[in-house]
Formats: C-alpha cells, sequence, structure tokens
C-alpha cells in the first residue's frame, strides 16, 4: 500500500513556491494570531531548508521574533496592524521582486 503524504508534508513543500508562502503568511496576519504567526514563520523557514540556510543576522531576527511570540504571545507589530485597520489600510505580504 503506498505510503500517503502528510498535510504537513504537503504544506512544507507548497510554501517552497514564493507565490505560495507569500498569501500563506497574508492569511495568518489577517487572523492577528501570534501563536499561528509564529507557527507559519516556522513552516516557511523550514520550507525554505531551515533555520541553518539563513545569514547570521535572519537567524538572530528569526530568533529574537520567535522568542517574542512564544513568551509575550503577542508584538508590537499587532499595535501597527490594528491601527492600519482602523485607517481602513492593511498589511500586505507579496514576492519581492529579484
Amino acid at each position: 500500500m503506498p505510503r500517503s503524504i502528510s498535510y504537513h508534508e504537503e504544506l512544507i513543500e507548497a510554501l517552497k513556491d514564493p507565490l505560495e508562502a507569500a498569501p500563506y503568511i497574508e492569511v495568518v496576519l489577517e487572523e492577528g494570531d501570534p501563536k499561528m504567526l509564529r507557527k507559519a514563520l516556522k513552516n516557511v523557514v523550514e520550507a525554505q531548508g531551515g533555520v541553518d540556510q539563513l545569514s547570521e543576522q535572519v537567524k538572530q531576527s528569526y530568533f529574537k521574533l520567535d522568542r517574542m511570540l512564544g513568551e509575550k504571545g503577542e508584538i508590537e507589530f499587532y499595535c501597527l496592524s490594528t491601527l492600519l485597520d482602523a485607517l481602513g489600510l492593511q498589511l500586505a505580504v507579496t514576492v519581492k521582486s529579484m
């Protein structure tokens, strides 16, 4: 019997494509749940080869953000999101041009 692919494996495979990762993160940002954002960022980092593939500077930023999301459960970033929402604006995640 063929082994089925787990949801997580399928998600990680899809997130290798920045055109899939951008809307994935954007939807999570819209939800406004820091725990979901933490997990989503971990998934995207995993899809891109894991933390070891990040530069030292990016690793430090990633670990700092991960720690803030894990300990406090929120970040000041969501204050900006709330303000923008009140102003009829929103944040967007897009694939950067190379």
